[in-house]
């Protein structure tokens, strides 16, 4: 099986709540516009393209279904061309295409799951995750959904990557140590 890879945009106060601004949350909207930072979109689109596949909860894939089948370039024809496996004891007919909701189709290379707290925070309890990908945006909000839960122990992590993108965004790259 392939491997997974979580990329989250988070605060540095670790909230990973509306970072787009779209879900009526107060603090909402703290990432901005990535057409003003290039490197943080690059970023995103190397993602995207060094993936096979992404898993995602129900909640981001019907945000993300809702933005990207009307729009085009390489990003957007990246991820409307690959499977895209979604995690929901509600969803029954995905409209987005390629998308199947999971049954047991296994996958070789990397395995993408952007956004989808919830379910990041199940795989990471049950040892799933195997590099995590974090954009780091330089504001504090005090308040709001934060990446990490409780889980049932410790999690350690080893640092393998990490640089500094547009307007202080720091990219940090972990694996399970």
């Amino acid at each position: 099986m392939g491997k997974i890879v979580v990329s989250e945009n988070v605060t540095l106060d670790g909230i990973i709540q509306d970072p787009a601004g779209d879900e009526g949350f107060k603090l909402g909207g703290w990432v901005g516009r990535l057409s003003d930072r290039p490197a943080v979109a690059k970023t995103a689109l190397d993602d995207a393209i060094g993936s096979e596949a992404m898993l995602l909860g129900r909640r981001t894939y019907e945000w993300l279904a809702a933005r990207w089948p009307s729009r085009t370039g390489v990003l957007a024809d990246k991820l409307n061309g690959q499977p895209k496996y979604v995690v929901s004891a509600t969803l029954e007919h995905p409209a987005w295409n390629n998308s199947t909701v999971l049954g047991g189709d296994v996958v070789s290379g990397d395995i993408a799951v952007p956004g989808s707290f919830q379910l990041v925070r199940t795989l990471i309890q049950q040892d799933l995750v195997d590099e995590l990908r974090l954009k780091i945006f330089p504001v504090v909000l005090g308040a709001g959904e934060r990446l990490f839960g409780a889980t049932s122990d410790m999690k350690p992590l080893r640092l393998i990557g990490s640089q500094t993108l547009d307007d202080g965004v720091a990219y940090l790259t972990y694996e399970r140590a």
